[in-house]
């Protein structure tokens, strides 16, 4: 008995990529990214009315750290914004693979694989991110200037709202 084989059309590839972006970047960045701020800001909130070590010292440093984190999301969001041009045929098996079930799943052929010029350099770049954004929050605490939670929250809030916000109106 012959298979069937199921075409994927170019439009459906780039749908599923994009349905990729907003089931496994934009819903966790929205999520994550409100409860960072929300906990960042009852740290300052905490800072200014219950010790009253709030300064303007203070404010600049936290604004400091939601601004390294915005530049640290929108960075990572042009890389996933030129994987989703470049490669939408990677996110869309993403998604297929994810949506697939008991025998299906061993059936499928091997996922597509990236492959562009800096492959090599993007797992060292997002150690080196993470470790910019711990080591910032760790120099802003032994300041004394910013207290840990808000140290620690602050950067990741600004962090993943840049990647929900950067995604707005293209996806």
């Amino acid at each position: 008995m012959p298979k069937l084989i199921t075409v994927q059309r170019p439009e459906q590839v780039t749908r599923q990529a994009q349905d990729y972006v907003k089931t496994y970047i934009l819903i966790p960045s929205g999520l994550v990214g409100l409860v960072s701020m929300l906990g960042g800001v009852a740290g300052l909130g905490y800072q200014l009315f219950a010790t009253d070590l709030y300064t303007w010292q203070t404010f600049l440093q936290s604004t400091g750290l939601i601004a390294l984190g915005v530049a640290l999301g929108f960075a990572q969001s042009r890389y996933h914004w030129y994987l989703l041009q470049t490669f939408p045929d990677v996110l869309a098996s993403r998604v297929r693979s994810a949506t697939r079930k008991g025998k299906k799943a061993g059936k499928e052929s091997e996922a597509p694989q990236i492959t562009h010029r800096g492959k090599q350099f993007v797992s060292v770049a997002y150690l080196l991110g993470t470790g910019v954004l711990l080591g910032v929050s760790w120099l802003a605490t032994s300041m004394g200037q910013v207290m840990i939670v808000a140290a620690i929250l602050l950067p990741w809030a600004g962090f993943y709202w840049a990647r929900l916000f950067f995604w707005r109106g293209r996806v």
